[in-house]
């Protein structure tokens, strides 16, 4: 008799200097049982990942979705991506305005398009094609609050304070379904007061997430750029391809992180067996994990 798939999934709300708070872990607790739901009924690991980041970026509890943060322009701008690990599927989003799921978005892109990603007005337009739910707060009316924090004597200070003291809450997902499909997604706005533009690794399909049911998959966190040069998700998968488990090819890649180029990051690392890892090189980060037994786990350190 074929031996149970061990379901499985992992959820992130980011990294970084600032500890999360309790409303943050109840809702990724919340994510973790939504997801397992999907799975326990049948459902694939691409359902589950979507169901997951679509509640975080509807809390507002994140930058993601309707939390997302405001770039220096005034404007919410995010991006997003998803891959599911049997045929190399994948979907993403960059610089996406005024819509409410930006996962749901990355979605459309790799079901109904032949592309992998899509970015700007252009990815705005295509999402609205197919009448996905907006964002009714939009960002046009809070362009004024962010003013005051981008000019006058105080303005090099206060950044760098504030960047210190504030976390990458990126949010991200990785899961195994009963098929042994693994699928990873992330969501984010970027991070609070950034040149319009600029697009992190969340929607770089290797940089931010990855998925290959030959060796597993991840969702990352952190500072962007660093995780790109390393085009990371998939360096620690290409080490686990080598032999080395979750733990340790992630330990590995976040060595060279360090040591390099002074990155920080964090990752939900998920083996096809259902060996997993969570990691971060930063103070804090929120997330948790089930197979289905028991109750989440949700914590705001791991070692």
């Amino acid at each position: 008799m074929p031996r149970a798939r061990p379901l499985t999934v992992l959820v992130h709300g980011g990294a970084g200097g600032k500890k999360p708070t309790a409303a943050q872990r109840s809702c990724l607790t919340e994510s973790l049982i939504s997801g397992m739901h999907i799975l326990k009924t049948g459902g694939r690991s691409i359902d589950a990942i979507e169901v997951m980041i679509r509640l975080m970026e509807g809390s507002g509890l994140f930058n993601a979705g309707i939390g997302s943060r405001l770039q220096l322009d005034g404007r919410k701008r995010m991006d997003a991506a998803l891959m599911e690990g049997a045929n190399l599927k994948a979907g993403a989003i960059a610089s996406i305005e005024g819509i409410r799921h930006p996962i749901s978005a990355a979605r459309l892109v790799m079901e109904e398009t032949e592309h992998v990603l899509l970015v700007g007005h252009h990815a705005t337009r295509f999402v609205r094609h197919f009448k996905v739910e907006k964002d009714r707060l939009g960002s046009s009316s809070h362009r004024q609050r962010i003013a005051p924090l981008s000019r006058g004597k105080e303005r090099s200070k206060t950044l760098k304070l504030f960047r210190a003291l504030t976390q990458y809450e990126t949010v991200g997902a990785v899961a195994l379904d009963s098929k042994g499909t693994v699928a990873a997604g992330t969501s984010t706005g970027g991070y609070s007061m950034m040149l319009p533009g600029r697009v992190g690794d969340s929607p770089l399909i290797g940089c931010g997430v990855y998925a290959d049911n030959t060796c597993g998959g991840v969702s990352m966190t952190g500072k962007g750029e660093s995780i790109i040069k390393l085009a990371l998700a998939k360096h620690i998968l290409m080490d686990m391809k080598q032999g080395n488990s979750p733990h340790v090819a992630t330990r590995k890649a976040f060595r060279e992180l360090v040591q390099r180029i002074q990155g920080e990051a964090g990752a939900l690392v998920l083996a096809p067996d259902g060996r997993f890892s969570i990691q971060h090189t930063t103070r804090w980060m929120s997330a948790g994990f089930w197979n289905g037994r028991g109750k989440p786990r949700v914590a705001d350190q791991f070692h």
